[in-house]
């Protein structure tokens, strides 16, 4: 279950990699006071915009293609076979049953 946690997070990040995304940084300064303790002078936080990654739109391109023919067990060859033949029977108007 660990590893499907983990694969979906990868995915996440990567699907926010290809998106784009608004991400914030905040910079605090201190000092310290008459007392020694440290006081917050200032913060500034700045917003920013990260445009959409070409390497994580073309990793996602790949990796969610089709399953491959070969990864295919024979059962499914020919279920898919079976549909091909019956939607290139309703294309030339035959009607196929299998």
């Amino acid at each position: 279950m660990g590893e499907k946690k983990t694969k979906d997070t990868l995915e996440k990040a990567l699907f926010k990699r290809a998106e784009g995304y608004t991400a914030q940084d905040e910079v605090e300064e201190y000092a310290a006071d008459k007392d020694g303790k440290m006081q917050l002078l200032k913060r500034k936080v700045t917003q920013y915009e990260v445009p959409p990654d070409i390497t994580a739109i073309k990793l996602l391109l790949e990796t969610n293609k089709e399953t491959a023919v070969e990864e295919l067990t024979e059962q499914q060859l020919i279920a898919e076979r079976d549909r091909l033949l019956k939607l290139l029977g309703e294309l030339n108007g035959d009607k196929v049953s299998f």
